[in-house]
């Protein structure tokens, strides 16, 4: 497969020759990159990535992924379906979806790709030009996104086939190619952007901030308008009357279909448009190779080996004796032991270092209040609604438990780094109990993430639900914070960053445990439900003429004396299991079968 796709990718070498790159040399880059991707073990399965003793080296990588690329292709069926009725409306749809999705992919996993200079050791010392180096990215960035692109079409390929004749069919392919040269360069021209206005050294910290916000975005906008989209209001809707419509690249791309069906529904000059569609890719990539390239790559390579002003100096030494003073204040204060000590400070800076732990666990912290409002979003109803109606019921349990998320998550990514090998340094101190270092960086996790969350969700809580919540804000913080702790105890006992990131557990055992997850936190969260819900037992006693026998108060009462002994309770538990997690000694501590 790779081999096809090299050659397939090296037809118009007349074109590569002509914006710049050495053929020869483009091939040879291509052809590297395409071997190590197939080899590269799949973060799924059996081929999870841990170094075993006599393992094979992986194969047909790509292919697999191109099987599951033409599972999730299912997906886009839907606006396949609609051009039965509106050919242009439903085509337009489907690019829509699929340039959304092409565009969050390359900017949230493959900027490592675009952006990675360590070829630089190898390329940069040899006669090999800019242009070629930039190209030889964006070609293999085009071949991914091909393997990605082709298979995941298929579904929608046949049915659009089935529905619009064999002509139909065979014009299908075109606008894809289309969709894809368009996505990749507009990204590719954003990074350019953020480069030239990023200071020297400082892009790749700019574009991760700028990949956490656009998750947060993409995610946000796709959850809460899938949840007011009305199916009968896409039946009736009528592209032509949105005038503005037809100044989108997925309108042009679609309206590219009136080349082989003129009679079909459309805008007034819709040919001329079309033209827009084959017009704006081309040109792009004439441009970003032609002119971009060499600034795109030179200033990646200074950027590297950008030295620091003494201004500069100045500014980031004051900023480190700043947070220095933070840090060791908060340590002190809740550390005691010089075990977690280390552990606390060790997590606190890698999870500030570390950009993957960042990309991983930022947006989690958007995700909840967009989970919270799309599950109330039920019944097509408008946010507006929603938000008149909030402070009605107890919905903010679910809110307050939904925190769970962030934790888990953390949990999850601070025991992966790509410097995982450095983790011999655990091994090499004078320290009896490692369960001491599990302590600390689950402190800091919870200091430096969960307690700020939790206290910018108590203060909507408050502030919507009233004063009365405060008691349900301390339960399900301790709860969490029980099971957390229980969770890292029985199945994260890995010393913080010493985990290979591709390590993954197999499907069926990873979802089982998910399950269970879910499950055990929603029981919380349905205890701490019913036993809220007691207090309004008294009001249900007055509709039926009951409240002279048991008066409403009792319940109030019952019920905040039931949440202090679930408190109390649950705090017990909670130093316990701390306890054992801090007692773990090292032939308890999880080996991920790595060698230090």
């Amino acid at each position: 497969m790779s081999k096809f796709l090299l050659w397939l990718i090296m037809l118009p070498s007349a074109l590569w020759k002509s914006l710049g790159a050495d053929n020869q040399q483009l091939r040879a880059i291509l052809y590297a990159k395409l071997l190590m991707d197939n080899r590269k073990p799949l973060a799924f399965g059996g081929n999870k990535g841990v170094q075993r003793k006599k393992k094979k080296p992986g194969k047909n990588t790509s292919v697999r992924m191109m099987l599951l690329s033409l599972i999730m292709g299912f997906i886009y069926v839907l606006p396949v379906i609609i051009t039965e009725q509106d050919v242009v409306l439903g085509l337009t749809l489907f690019y829509t979806l699929f340039m959304v999705f092409l565009t969050f992919t390359l900017i949230t996993d493959f900027s490592n790709i675009l952006i990675d200079t360590k070829d630089k050791y190898i390329l940069f010392a040899r006669p090999v030009s800019d242009k070629t180096v930039m190209l030889s990215r964006l070609l293999y960035i085009a071949i991914y996104l091909f393997r990605l692109v082709v298979p995941m079409s298929i579904p929608a390929w046949i049915i659009f086939g089935i529905l619009r004749g064999w002509l139909a069919a065979i014009w299908f392919v075109l606008p894809l190619v289309l969709v894809l040269f368009m996505v990749l360069f507009f990204v590719c021209g954003m990074y350019l952007f953020i480069i030239r206005i990023s200071k020297p050294g400082k892009f790749k910290d700019v574009l991760n901030y700028f990949q956490i916000g656009f998750s947060i975005v993409f995610f946000a906008t796709w959850m809460l308008s899938s949840r007011m989209m009305n199916p009968d209001m896409i039946k009736g809707l009528d592209l032509t009357a949105f005038d503005w419509a037809r100044w989108l690249p997925p309108y042009w791309i679609a309206a590219s279909y009136t080349w082989i069906e003129p009679g079909v529904k459309a805008f007034p000059y819709t040919k001329l448009l079309s033209i827009l569609a084959v017009v704006v890719p081309l040109f792009s990539l004439y441009a970003t190779v032609k002119w971009l390239a060499p600034t795109f790559v030179r200033k990646l390579s200074d950027g590297d080996a950008e030295p620091a002003s003494d201004n500069n100096e100045k500014v980031v030494e004051g900023k480190k004796q700043k947070n220095n003073k933070i840090l060791y204040s908060v340590l002190n204060v809740f550390n005691k032991d010089e075990g977690s000590k280390a552990g606390f400070i060790i997590t606190w800076l890698q999870t500030a270092r570390s950009r993957t732990f960042k990309m991983k666990v930022f947006p989690s912290f958007a995700f909840v209040p967009v989970y919270f409002f799309y599950i109330l979003m039920t019944g097509n109803k408008s946010l507006t609604d929603v938000w008149a109606n909030l402070s009605d019921g107890y919905s903010y349990i679910s809110l307050l438990y939904m925190t769970f998320f962030v934790m888990l998550n953390a949990l999850n990514y601070v025991t992966m780094s790509e410097q995982y090998k450095a983790a011999w340094v655990y091994y090499s101190a004078p320290i009896e109990k490692p369960g001491a270092i599990l302590a600390g960086a689950f402190k800091a996790m919870w200091v430096k993430y969960f307690l700020p969350f939790m206290i910018a969700i108590a203060i909507f809580v408050v502030f919507i639900w009233g004063p009365y919540t405060i008691l349900d804000v301390v339960l399900a913080t301790v709860n969490i914070t029980l099971f957390t702790v229980a969770m890292m105890t029985m199945s994260y006992r890995l010393l913080p960053f010493s985990k290979k990131e591709q390590i993954k557990e197999s499907g069926g055992k990873s979802v089982f445990r998910m399950f269970g997850v879910f499950f055990i936190i929603g029981l919380l969260g349905g205890i701490h439900y019913i036993i809220t819900k007691i207090s309004t037992f008294g009001t249900v006693l007055a509709k039926i003429g009951l409240e002279d026998f048991v008066p409403a108060s009792w319940f109030a009462g019952i019920s905040f004396s039931t949440k202090l002994v679930f408190l109390i309770l649950s705090s017990i538990f909670l130093k316990l299991v701390f306890t054992s997690l801090k007692n773990t000694d090292w032939n308890n501590l999880k080996n991920d079968d790595s060698d230090y």
